[in-house]
């Protein structure tokens, strides 16, 4: 379903309301944005994250992530990142510039592992190694992935993602239409 909308204002709310639907839809093609950060070489490194919250009057997004994630240093050392999301349903790519903040402890954290270790992702917070631990050279099945090392209470955080800046691209047999929005801003692009 393709929507062809005509003013900035309606485009604006049009993308506000899609990422609103894909925090609540896991089959939303914008649940799963690719996030980009810089690695301490400041060479760029690049993931796909699950879009959780969506806050449109503060402008903001919140994934959910393993304290001890790689991703979690490197917006700690470089709060500066880029989201992208593709949606083949809608025929729009959103760039999203954004600064992250990272939330690992607190009642905010704390209310929200309240529900997610009541799901199969509580695992992935549980685990005794961090995201990316290299496993020992034997090792050839899950099981290998287990530890002696003590499990923490859990490894759950919050990336919160203030929007400064979106690239919208709307592609169209009928001519691709571009723009760039800021909180109170709107210029139109050369696709």
């Amino acid at each position: 379903m393709k929507i062809h909308l005509q003013t900035p204002e309606d485009i604006r709310l049009q993308i506000w309301k899609e990422l609103g639907r894909a925090s609540l839809d896991r089959h939303h093609e914008w649940r799963t944005p690719v996030l980009a950060s810089a690695d301490a070489g400041g060479l760029p490194d690049a993931r796909t994250v699950v879009l959780r919250q969506v806050d449109t009057v503060a402008g903001q997004l919140t994934f959910y992530t393993d304290s001890r994630s790689p991703k979690v240093a490197q917006l700690q050392a470089q709060a500066s990142a880029m989201l992208v999301f593709w949606s083949a349903r809608l025929s729009w790519q959103l760039r999203v510039r954004v600064t992250c903040s990272v939330i690992t402890s607190g009642q905010q954290v704390e209310t929200l592992w309240q529900g997610v270790k009541q799901s199969a992702a509580a695992g992935d917070y549980l685990s005794p190694r961090p995201p990316g631990a290299v496993l020992p050279p034997d090792s050839g099945t899950a099981d290998a992935a287990k530890t002696n090392a003590p499990v923490p209470a859990h490894s759950f955080a919050l990336l919160r993602a203030q929007v400064l800046q979106m690239d919208w691209l709307a592609l169209s047999r009928d001519g691709h239409r571009r723009a760039q929005l800021g909180a109170n801003t709107w210029a139109w692009l050369t696709p």
